[in-house]
């Protein structure tokens, strides 16, 4: 519509700017507005396409950040009040990649504060409050890619970009009906990022779809010069994909303690994935992934963070659990923390021997649907975060996606989980592709949300 002439770059970031501000501020979803920049940028994208300079699929496409990521001159607060002026001089690698193909930040997008790198179990950890779930306000958007979640899922924004240690893009993609893909570790340099903990984060796209993550994904993978863990190489979305002849995977057991419209959701799934190619199902191996994500996390957050903590600033969150619960951490000692990245090492080889004979290892995205937004929950529960491929995935660094695939009988959405072997996303994409388009749920949308 863009390249025709049927729409253009600054009508479609106005209309995301007022979403964002009405809806997106309704769903405590929004921390900053770029209003003026975006509509400049906006304005040079329909001129550089007026006059045949297309810098890909992205250019003119409005799209926001979660707020640990730093933009020039704008605020990034990290979600907390503690940081509330902080500011940087420099742009994030990932926004400079989003700018260079010509999308338009409009936006920087609520977070649990730190990312939950210092611990909360209650949806309300977040200076802009708890963020509401497009398809329910009474539920929660999930995780500390919240604002993402519930923008993209309101459909204020084509698309955003999230962080994930343990599963915070995967689980408000999930609870808000989008598609969230948390790529390999090292793909997407996180320079300009918060670190939470420096072996496990990762940036990723929030999207409407499998195929739109992989648009974002070639506009941002790719060597960051500031940071040592990127990989060269990046990624290329070829326009051909595979749609026939996958090979899945299924766990054993890998519905057992899952709410009954999930797996129900999850079990119909399957029969479309069945005509899609092989379904095979599999033991997992019986490790302590979740251990070493704990120590590892606790450890390397604790780094992260030591300033704030020793300053005598934790009172500062708002998340009474973040007052204590990373002082614990200050007791892991080298021994235990050098042990959990030994055993990491060799559960990375376990998973990748895995996952290497199949397209993809397809789980429900999360046991449960979106929480209320205001009651506690228990962080670690496996009903509420999903286990064990969400964490194994977060441990070895594996690629995963996770796409809707239904409602539960509240309307709420329900998530279906793929994974694979680290750097096949050429596959994982593919086959989270061909599932949207066997499921045809990608025309579900929440109910319009009053402004207010």
């Amino acid at each position: 519509m863009l390249r025709a002439g049927a729409v253009t770059s600054v009508a479609l970031t106005q209309n995301a700017l007022a979403a964002l501000k009405t809806v997106g501020t309704r769903l405590n979803a929004v921390t900053h507005l770029f209003k003026n920049e975006a509509l400049q940028h906006a304005q040079r994208a329909d001129d550089e396409l007026r006059a045949g300079h297309d810098r890909g699929l992205l250019h003119g496409l409005p799209y926001g950040l979660k707020d640990i990521v730093a933009v020039a001159g704008a605020p990034t607060t990290w979600g907390t009040p503690a940081f509330a002026d902080q500011h940087f001089s420099q742009d994030a690698t990932v926004a400079l990649k989003l700018r260079a193909a010509g999308a338009i930040l409009v936006a920087k997008l609520a977070t649990v504060e730190f990312a939950g790198g210092l611990g909360y179990d209650h949806p309300l950890a977040s200076a802009t409050g708890a963020a509401g779930n497009p398809w329910d306000t009474t539920r929660w958007a999930h995780g500390s890619s919240s604002g993402p979640g519930a923008a993209v899922g309101a459909g204020a924004i084509p698309f955003a970009i999230g962080s994930d240690t343990a599963g915070s893009i995967i689980f408000p993609s999930t609870a808000c009906g989008v598609a969230g893909l948390r790529p390999t570790y090292g793909l997407v340099g996180r320079s300009g990022a918060m670190t939470l903990s420096w072996s496990l984060d990762r940036l990723g796209p929030m999207c409407r779809t499998a195929d739109d993550c992989g648009i974002v994904l070639q506009a941002i993978a790719g060597s960051d010069p500031h940071d040592p863990a990127s990989l060269p190489g990046g990624y290329r979305h070829d326009r051909q994909h595979k749609a026939q002849g996958f090979r899945f995977a299924v766990l054993e057991g890998g519905t057992d303690g899952v709410d009954d419209d999930v797996r129900a959701n999850f079990e119909r799934s399957l029969t479309f994935l069945a005509q899609l190619g092989s379904i095979e199902r599999i033991p997992f191996p019986d490790a302590p992934w979740g251990d070493v994500l704990s120590i590892v996390m606790a450890a390397e957050a604790y780094s992260s963070f030591e300033e704030f903590i020793i300053s005598g600033r934790l009172p500062e969150a708002v998340a009474k659990k973040a007052h204590a619960h990373r002082l614990a951490a200050s007791s892991i000692s080298a021994p235990d923390y050098l042990r959990a990245q030994r055993i990491r090492r060799i559960l990375a080889h376990q998973f990748a021997d895995l996952a290497a004979p199949f397209d993809a290892i397809v789980t429900p995205s999360q046991f449960t649907v979106a929480l209320p937004i205001d009651q506690p929950f228990e962080p670690g529960h496996p009903r509420v975060w999903g286990r064990p491929v969400t964490t194994a995935v977060s441990v070895v660094g594996a690629p995963s996606l996770s796409i809707i695939n239904g409602l539960n009988a509240r309307g709420l959405p329900t998530g279906l989980h793929f994974s694979a072997a680290p750097l096949r996303e050429p596959a994982l994409i593919d086959a989270a592709m061909a599932a949207e388009a066997a499921l045809d749920l990608r025309h579900l949308r929440p109910q319009p949300l009053a402004a207010g």
